[in-house]
């Protein structure tokens, strides 16, 4: 038997709560709450599971009740939502959450921190890729360079300048140029469909995009376009010195970050030089960057994580290795090059990182994994912390409308490892609110939505007014005058009186597969514009663990067929690959909600569907073949598989394809290029004849006892 009184301000009356231990059996509920009137007093017990909640939460939900009862009695004709549920000191509590402040170099612009390193380390390797490789004096005469030519063709402050390159010295070269020209970058993927480039490129406006003579198809609709290659004699003729000064202040943008849109066009995000500085310098000091040999970039630059990569590293003079986009790029830099001062990769790029190194490769990977891009399960971190027990994981949460990172949580190395970890705690000058519908805080333990506040908030979408108010508001708990926060979308709630942050999913139909963020309703969109289709939804469905895919459902209008063949085409051509579905389903009506809304969770899982076009699929026809079928049937959760499937028609992607070439491995005994796939070999039938003219090589240099054991272990003949 336990007694404790909290006593509460109630007007005409007092309030007491106890909390004792009770006997129940066969009870339903993990928390009950029961009113019992007695002449002028009410008695409430809270009945709860010790399994499921401990009593300093019933505690707690005790106190915020009183304090909830004695508001409405003390203003009996409030609305509801305007009720204070919070004492006073539980307010307080939460706002000291956010009172972490430090000094940053807010007077400089994001080129400028790498001017000053450059001084202090001229001679030193800033960045290699492949066999080239240039120093920090180098790289700053040539950017200098490019920034004068740029300033000569109109470049200045808040002028967007597309960044059309391949990864190569030249797309560093062209970032730094075009901000030490006062512009600001925005990426153009040549990777992606010319629809996608052509909306990205009417949506900034832009006029002017530096690019190379190989991409010349990509961008015939610019005012301007400046081709390295062909314009760097003229280039070159500049000195080298510092270019005029630009004018160029904290305030005016850096880059724009183009992500998926709701609407069904993508929405740019504008991101201030104040913002990026006070990450980089944070970020390079808080991952002790500088203790290691640098960073490696392997993400698009369109990716918001690749600015971790690039510029910490660059801030503090250490070397940048420039690696081509892909999982078996990232594999070999990897093996190649040792000690990296971090490494940021999504919880996708994580998992796979397993199954492409060996375990004793794990500590030599990075000083510290920067984790983020979506929720980080515990599972993937702990062979982590087994094999490489030195290497510090970091789960890093931000979205991109608030420069990269802006929540920490680092793995302790005796935390228990159970369900997600957490999103932890708000970065130096940096604000986190949970927040109800109405802006009001959330107590310790509630869901809320996530606000962000603080010196990273970008400055609104590009050209979307609308949609600019909508998502950066006027922050009501800062004392800043003109203080902003970003209504996130994301829900979390704090496990804590210490502030730990656990994330809970979203409030929306966004998404985030394989660490890229994806508006569902812009692929819906996309789908619908098709002639045949009369409605669509796309979910981003987990049947199995570790494996989240964008699934598709189609109905067709009156007298109409769906060909998926055609519909893969279709948003091939018009959106980038990562936002492909990778199954389809189609349907003769969507389920729908007594209210006439389309039932999401009714939507039946793929597997129960046969979507494959045409004949019946060609069975295997060898042992090789058979092995094959069973791996793909695994990986693409597909019971019907020709061998004449294409594997990334079939809903395969990079980071499948990876693990379709570790499980080769481990069935066949033999290492298979990554490149052969997606050259060659994307159907089984021939990447059969791959693996077999391995397997000839290999067993010749076997005894027969070991090739007969090889062979066994795949084949009953």
């Amino acid at each position: 038997f336990e007694w404790r009184e909290y006593p509460a301000p109630v007007i005409g009356g007092t309030t007491s709560f106890t909390v004792q231990q009770w006997e129940s059996y066969a009870e339903p509920f993990q928390l009950k709450l029961v009113a019992l009137s007695d002449d002028n007093t009410i008695t409430l017990h809270f009945h709860f599971d010790q399994s499921v909640l401990r009593t300093e939460q019933i505690q707690r939900i005790a106190n915020q009740f009183s304090v909830l009862i004695a508001h409405i009695i003390a203003q009996p004709e409030q609305l509801l939502e305007r009720l204070v549920i919070l004492s006073p000191a539980e307010q307080q509590l939460l706002m000291t959450f956010n009172q972490q402040l430090s000094d940053y170099p807010h007077e400089l612009c994001l080129h400028q921190l790498f001017e000053q390193q450059v001084a202090r380390t001229p001679d030193t390797i800033a960045v290699q890729s492949g066999l080239d490789q240039w120093t920090y004096a180098q790289l700053d005469q040539q950017a200098n360079q490019l920034a004068c030519y740029l300033q000569q063709q109109g470049v200045g402050p808040d002028i967007l300048v597309g960044l059309g390159l391949d990864r190569s010295i030249e797309q560093l070269l062209g970032i730094l140029g075009i901000l030490k020209a006062g512009g600001a970058y925005v990426p153009l993927e040549t990777s992606y469909p010319e629809q996608r480039l052509t909306a990205i490129v009417e949506s900034a406006h832009l006029a002017i995009v530096v690019t190379q003579n190989q991409f010349r198809q990509c961008f015939p609709a610019i005012e301007q376009v400046v081709y390295l290659d062909e314009a760097w004699q003229t280039i070159a003729g500049f000195d080298g010195a510092k270019p005029p000064r630009s004018n160029t202040v904290p305030s005016n943008l850096a880059y724009v970050l183009y992500t998926s849109g709701s609407t069904g066009q993508p929405k740019g995000v504008m991101i201030p030089h104040r913002g990026v500085v006070h990450y980089v310098d944070w970020s390079s000091k808080h991952y002790a960057v500088a203790d290691g040999t640098g960073s490696l970039v392997h993400s698009p630059l369109s990716f918001d994580l690749t600015v971790t990569s690039l510029f910490p590293a660059l801030a503090v003079g250490r070397r940048l290795v420039l690696a081509a986009v892909g999982i078996d790029a990232l594999r070999q830099e990897l093996t190649t090059h040792q000690g990296f001062s971090l490494l940021k990769i999504t919880p996708a790029h994580l998992n796979l990182l397993l199954h492409i190194l060996h375990p004793e490769e794990f500590a030599t990977v990075a000083q510290a994994l920067i984790i983020g891009g979506e929720a980080l399960h515990s599972e993937s971190v702990a062979l982590w912390r087994t094999h490489a027990p030195a290497t510090r994981l970091i789960n890093e949460y931000g979205p991109t409308e608030t420069v990269v990172g802006c929540c920490i949580h680092e793995v302790g190395r005796e935390e228990d490892l159970t369900g997600d970890i957490p999103i932890g705690h708000p970065i130096p000058n940096t604000q986190i609110y949970l927040l109800d519908a109405h802006l009001q805080p959330v107590p310790i333990g509630t869901p809320g939505e996530i606000y962000i506040g603080g010196v990273g908030v970008g400055r609104g979408y590009l050209n979307q007014p609308d949609l600019t108010a909508e998502r950066f508001l006027a922050n009501p708990f800062s004392q800043e005058p003109g203080a902003r926060f970003y209504k996130t979308g994301d829900l979390a709630r704090y496990l804590s009186d210490d502030g730990t942050l656990e994330y809970l999913g979203r409030s929306d139909h966004q998404v985030k597969v394989n660490g890229y963020r994806i508006e569902l309703g812009e692929i819906e969109f996309v789908l619908r514009t098709h002639p045949a289709v009369q409605d669509a939804v796309v979910l981003a469905r987990e049947d199995q663990p570790e494996n989240k895919r964008l699934v598709a459902y189609l109905v067709a209008q009156p007298d109409q067929a769906i060909s998926i063949g055609e519909m893969r085409s279709w948003l091939k051509e018009r959106l980038p690959s990562y936002m492909l579905p990778n199954d389809w389903v189609c349907l003769d009506t969507l389920p729908l909600t007594s209210n006439g809304k389309v039932d999401r969770r009714a939507l039946p899982p793929p597997a129960e569907f046969q979507d494959v076009e045409g004949s019946l699929p060609e069975e295997a026809r060898t042992p090789i073949e058979k092995q094959l079928v069973a791996i793909w049937s695994k990986l693409l959760q597909r019971k019907q598989i020709s061998i004449h499937d294409d594997f990334f028609e079939l809903g395969g992607h990079s980071l499948l394809a990876t693990q379709l070439i570790y499980s080769i491995h481990t069935t066949f005994q033999i290492d298979l290029p990554l490149r052969n796939l997606f050259d060659d070999a994307s159907t089984i039938a021939r990447l059969a004849e791959f693996i077999e003219d391995a397997l000839i090589k290999k067993l010749a240099t076997l005894s027969e006892e070991e090739a007969f054991q090889l062979v066994s272990s795949f084949s009953s003949n």
